[in-house]
């Protein structure tokens, strides 16, 4: 459907015809001349739509916060005095000539803007929004980098991903055990290990001397 992700063109791409899809962050109009900052998980691009093409106009003038449209047009250089140097697609524009609304969006229940707080019970409500803001985004962005590096090391040097089980008996340990009843057996209940020392010494005896494992935390 796309043929770039919004943050991924540049002045390489100038003259070429791309196709993109996103969410419009923000909507402006001036003068005749609408203005579509396009956003998705890569980052954002400034997409121009004119009155030579009627009904891409005419569709981007309906257009809001938060709809999902999809635009193909041609990259070409931002005119001098406008660039955006704190944004990489700054240097240039989409200028847009076939637009269309895959989605219409309600008013979104906080602005998406990085430097609004809001409320936590808000974001949890509105999760699937909340995580579409940069920040969010970036933070999903940082954890997969670092559990990549961390796999491609211990990979390299022989270890093995060994996933334990999450839910087992109980261990008298004396602390206090987080259960979850079971639903083929009732009257039962699983409990998150407390003893994960088992798995390890299971998987030595059996021969895993090197193994690893991305702990979840509950």
């Amino acid at each position: 459907m796309r043929s770039h992700y919004c943050g991924g063109i540049n002045e390489s791409h100038i003259d070429q015809e791309v196709t993109l899809c996103g969410w419009v962050h923000r909507r402006r109009d001036h003068g005749g001349v609408i203005f579509l900052d396009l956003r998705d998980r890569d980052g954002m691009s400034q997409v121009v739509v004119d009155p030579d093409t009627p009904e891409s106009f005419a569709l981007a003038e309906k257009v809001r916060s938060e709809f999902v449209i999809k635009v193909t047009g041609r990259v070409r250089r931002r005119p001098a005095g406008t660039e955006n140097n704190n944004m990489p697609t700054g240097q240039v524009e989409l200028l847009g000539k076939e637009l269309s609304i895959l989605n219409a969006a309600a008013t979104p229940p906080f602005p998406l803007d990085e430097h609004v707080d809001v409320g936590e019970d808000v974001r949890l409500r509105y999760r699937f929004v909340d995580l579409r803001r940069p920040e969010m985004i970036n933070r999903l962005r940082f954890r997969s980098r670092v559990t990549s590096y961390i796999r491609n090391y211990l990979d390299s040097n022989g270890f093995m991903d060994v996933e334990t089980p999450i839910l087992t008996r109980a261990t008298p340990e004396g602390a206090r055990d987080y259960l979850v009843p079971s639903r083929t057996h009732e009257g039962s209940f699983f409990a998150l290990p407390q003893s994960p020392q088992l798995f390890k010494q299971l998987l030595m005896v059996s021969g895993v001397d090197r193994y690893y494992q991305v702990a979840k935390c509950f």
